[in-house]
């Protein structure tokens, strides 16, 4: 049986923590940053989070986990 190939597009936005979190940016900081949103939005906006627990699973199942 030939080896499971993870999804490059989801492994390259989700990273998976020692603990097996799983961790993504959020979305919205991409581009039109200045002068549309407030710096309060952009702080917020800043860092990764966890996936929601709705979307584990698939994500998951994405990077061939």
């Amino acid at each position: 049986m030939p080896k499971a190939k993870s999804n490059r597009s989801a492994a390259k936005r989700f990273k998976v923590t020692g603990t097996g979190k799983i961790r993504r940016r959020q979305s919205g900081r991409a581009h039109l940053v200045v002068g549309k949103k407030t710096s309060r939005q952009l702080r917020r906006l800043a860092g990764e989070v966890d996936v929601s627990p709705g979307d584990r699973r698939r994500a998951r199942k994405l990077l061939g986990k």
